[in-house]
């Protein structure tokens, strides 16, 4: 194994962290305007059940920094495998709304459709992370469908093949 020192090698740890699968997400919120806004991002994490936190990184560099970091609510969308589309309309710079099917929901949020899962939030906090924030909020509604997700790894994106085989359990015998 390869070993660097992160602060001399940013290429070596960006492809290091690049083996992590991970599940692809839109984040939506309403802008200083009231205009819908959306962002692509794969640094989502659950962070407590009791009470419901999440939290999500968007780079300080985005366009739509400001807008997210301000934004006193937003939404959480977790992609399903056929959803990729809806991933690239909002890596634009412009986003992608135009591209993609929502609509209004709760406290005006835009909401997209077909998604495995999506998480209302309110923004708890704010805190710093290097070249990004790390933006927490507490959730006050959550659903979900069945279905598989998007995934990203490695710069591809991909799907979810799950393992059925029976995993012996402690009190298995050998």
């Amino acid at each position: 194994m390869d070993h660097f020192a992160p602060e001399s090698d940013s290429r070596a740890f960006r492809s290091a962290l690049g083996s992590y699968a991970t599940g692809v997400t839109v984040i939506t919120a309403l802008d200083a305007e009231g205009r819908p806004s959306g962002i692509t991002a794969n640094s989502f994490a659950s962070v407590s059940l009791d009470p419901p936190l999440i939290l999500w990184s968007p780079k300080r560099a985005s366009r739509r920094f400001q807008t997210f970091t301000e934004a006193p609510v937003f939404a959480v969308h977790v992609l399903a495998r056929d959803q990729q589309a809806a991933c690239d309309a909002f890596v634009r710079p412009e986003g992608g709304f135009d591209l993609v099917p929502w609509r209004e929901g709760p406290e005006g949020l835009p909401l997209l459709d077909g998604c495995l899962s999506l998480f209302l939030c309110r923004r708890e906090a704010v805190l710093d992370g290097g070249d990004h924030a790390i933006i927490l909020g507490r959730v006050w509604e959550a659903a979900r469908r069945d279905g598989h997700p998007l995934l990203f790894q490695g710069g591809k994106y991909g799907g979810f093949r799950a393992n059925n085989e029976l995993h012996p359990g402690p009190e298995a015998e050998p």
